[in-house]
């Protein structure tokens, strides 16, 4: 039988800030653009890499997962942190211009 619990937002902003998947992607993938309009882009995929790594984890038994529900919550948090960290990866090792 499942064990459902409560929504606990905490836990769910505590696994998006640390992250290690959402934190390199959006700052590797932030470094990488050469313009702001990218950054969104970057922000999805290191959220979705950070919620496939907590599946991962899941799936292996590394995480105890009582109830569904906090899924979509993580990945909308991970979006934000990995948002926060694709611009600093754009302001602070800016993308070599290309061409001529």
């Amino acid at each position: 039988m499942i064990d459902i619990n409560a929504f606990d937002p905490r836990t769910l902003v505590m696994i998006a800030l640390l992250n290690p998947a959402t934190i390199l992607v959006g700052f590797l993938m932030g470094r990488a653009a050469n313009q702001w309009q990218k950054l969104p882009v970057a922000a999805f995929a290191a959220a979705l890499s950070g919620f496939l790594l907590y599946w991962v984890a899941a799936s292996v038994g590394i995480f105890r997962v009582h109830a569904l529900g906090g899924e979509a919550g993580l990945v909308m948090m991970g979006l934000g942190v990995g948002l926060v960290w694709a611009i600093l990866g754009y302001w602070l090792f800016p993308a070599a211009p290309r061409g001529t």
